[in-house]
C-alpha cells in the first residue's frame, strides 16, 4: 500500500457513527503507529481534508471535502434529483417540506420547499436540527446503527420546549415506534406551535442517511391531514432513496405497504 493510500485510509475511518476520533483511536483502527498516524493527519490537515477540535483535540473531516462534494454535485446533481420530489411534496400538502442529511450529532437542512401560505413554518438552508427533538432526527435514528443510537442517547439532551423528550428510555420508544411505522412525528418538541412528520432516506447499504419532512403549524393539523402527510412523506422518502441509488430497509418498505392497505 502506497503512502497516499495509507493516508487516505484514515478518511474512511470517519463515519456517521464516528464523526470525530482522537489520535490513539485512529492509529488503532488503521493499524498504524501514532507517529505515522500523526504525520498523515498533519498532511491531510494542511490540505483541509481533516481538522482538529482545539478543545477536545479530536479530528474530524475538513471543509475541503465540501468543496469536492460541490464538484461532484456538478456531475451527479443531488439538487436536480431531489428538489422536484420536494416540490411535489410541498404542493400535495401545501406545507413546508425540507430535506436533511445527518451531520455529526444533528441534521443539516439541505433543501427547503416553503409553503405558499402566509402562515407557514420557515427554515434556513444549512440550519442544524437536533436529532432528539425533531421528526427528521427521530426518523433517521430509527434506522441508524444501534451503537449510534446508544451514543446519541448517552449524551446530555437539551430541552428546547416544554414538550421536548429528554429521557433516553422514552426516546428509545419513540425511535422504535418510528421504525415500525416508517415515519416519525414531532409535536412541538423542537419549536412551539410546529408539528413535524418525517421519514428516513436510505443509502446503498439500507442505512438511513437523511430524512425528508413536512413542517406544519399546529393549528392546521387534524387526524386527516396528519395521515395524508404521513403517506406523502413516506412515498417521497422512497422516491428520493431510489433516485439517489439507495436501498430502502425492508421494515420501511413493508410499513409503506401496510399504510396503503
Amino acid at each position: 500500500m502506497s503512502t497516499v493510500d495509507r493516508a487516505l485510509t484514515l478518511l474512511d475511518l470517519f463515519s456517521e457513527s464516528r464523526p470525530e476520533s482522537g489520535l490513539s483511536e485512529l492509529a488503532r483502527l488503521a493499524g498504524y503507529d501514532k507517529a505515522t498516524t500523526r504525520r498523515f493527519l498533519v498532511a491531510l490537515g494542511n490540505h483541509g481534508y481533516v481538522e482538529q477540535d482545539p478543545e477536545s483535540r479530536k479530528y474530524r473531516l475538513g471543509a475541503a471535502l465540501l468543496r469536492l462534494a460541490n464538484v461532484r454535485e456538478t456531475t451527479f446533481p443531488v439538487t436536480d434529483l431531489v428538489l422536484p420530489i420536494l416540490n411535489r411534496l410541498r404542493d400535495s400538502t401545501a406545507e413546508t417540506a425540507h430535506f436533511s442529511l445527518v451531520a455529526g450529532n444533528s441534521m443539516a437542512t439541505v433543501m427547503i420547499a416553503e409553503s405558499p401560505r402566509a402562515n407557514r413554518v420557515s427554515l434556513e438552508q444549512g440550519e442544524r436540527l437536533p436529532l432528539h427533538s425533531t421528526a427528521s432526527g427521530i426518523a433517521w435514528l430509527a434506522f441508524a446503527p444501534d451503537k449510534t443510537v446508544q451514543r446519541i442517547l448517552a449524551k446530555p439532551l437539551k430541552p428546547l420546549t416544554s414538550k421536548t423528550e429528554t429521557d433516553p428510555e422514552r426516546l428509545r420508544k419513540q425511535i422504535e415506534t418510528a421504525r415500525v411505522n416508517g415515519f416519525a412525528v414531532a409535536d412541538q418538541s423542537h419549536e412551539d406551535d410546529v408539528h413535524g412528520i418525517a421519514a428516513p432516506v436510505f443509502n446503498a447499504n439500507a442505512h438511513s442517511s437523511g430524512a425528508i419532512a413536512v413542517a406544519t403549524p399546529v393549528s392546521r393539523v387534524t387526524p386527516e391531514t396528519a395521515q395524508q402527510i404521513q403517506m406523502a412523506v413516506h412515498q417521497a422518502a422512497l422516491e428520493i432513496t431510489n433516485v439517489l441509488g439507495g436501498e430502502p430497509h425492508k421494515i420501511f418498505t413493508n410499513a409503506n405497504k401496510e399504510a396503503g392497505q
